[in-house]
């Protein structure tokens, strides 16, 4: 391997990620593509919403901006056939795919009694079979890559019973995508496939924060998305081999690379003891 291809190691690389417009998302799609990676991206989102920001093909611009490839597939990861065709058009142009990345999600954090029945199906749907669903369609072409990954943006396994107490419909959501996750890293593969769960130690300053969590306050004490999108990089820089079958944080990756500092992250003025952790990691508990 040349100095230049250990510098951008996914040079040339196909990412597959579910949605992908905005947020943690779209940082993990940039930071790969600064390295020259093709990134195909399956996403509702074709026309401007004047509650979020970006759509599918802004978010396409900004991926080829960085220096990648990028594709836009308009379409919802609960509908299979957009799931097929997505996984089609990726081989189509790029000629393989070699990581699926699940990062479409639903957040609704109301208790069961609360919580209506169509965002109980549409967390479920999105969260739990999407990522099967994404998984499944391309698990035959990551089967032809030399180095294929799976990366999934879900929580550990926490089995303190606080995250099903104050929001067991979303905890389950999102436990299945982990679940799934490490069920596919346990599988027997003809070859190395390395399939891993990444989870932020703190709130992430995205949409959902903002209007979901905790509004001004809650951005105030979270980290940018950078942080899980340099923890994403790490994790599939990686030969398959290495690492599967693990429930990773992403300063913990950091870490791991030699990382230590991690203030050019905040994304407020708050000290780093004062930001808030995340959901399902201790601490992050929301009133």
């Amino acid at each position: 391997m040349t100095t230049a291809d250990q510098a951008r190691p996914l040079a040339g690389r196909t990412i597959l990620m579910s949605g992908g417009s905005r947020g943690i998302g779209l940082a993990i799609a940039t930071r790969a593509a600064r390295d020259g990676a093709n990134v195909v991206l399956l996403a509702k989102t074709d026309k401007p919403d004047p509650r979020l920001p970006g759509t599918v093909h802004t978010a396409v611009a900004e991926i080829e901006a960085a220096g990648g490839k990028g594709l836009a597939v308009v379409g919802d990861v609960r509908r299979e056939e957009d799931v097929t065709a997505a996984v089609e058009q990726a081989v189509a142009a790029f000629g393989g795919i070699d990581v699926v990345v699940n990062n479409a999600s639903a957040i609704a954090l109301a208790p069961i009694g609360k919580l209506p029945l169509k965002r109980y199906d549409l967390m479920l749907d999105i969260n739990a079979r999407g990522t099967f669903t994404l998984i499944s369609a391309a698990l035959p072409h990551l089967y032809k890559s030399d180095n294929p990954h799976v990366l999934t943006l879900s929580p550990p396994l926490n089995p303190d019973p606080v995250w099903l107490h104050q929001h067991a419909p979303y905890t389950i959501s999102k436990y299945a995508m982990t679940m799934l996750t490490l069920g596919l890293a346990g599988q027997h593969h003809p070859q190395p496939l390395a399939a891993n769960c990444l989870w932020p130690r703190t709130t992430i300053a995205t949409a959902a924060v903002q209007n979901i969590v905790g509004g001004d306050a809650a951005m105030a004490v979270s980290r940018r998305p950078e942080i899980m999108a340099d923890a994403a990089h790490a994790v599939l820089s990686r030969k398959a081999a290495d690492r599967t079958g693990h429930c990773l944080i992403d300063d913990d990756v950091l870490r791991d690379e030699g990382i230590t500092d991690f203030s050019a992250y905040r994304y407020g003025d708050a000290a780093e003891a004062d930001l808030k952790p995340d959901l399902f990691l201790p601490g992050g508990e929301h009133a």
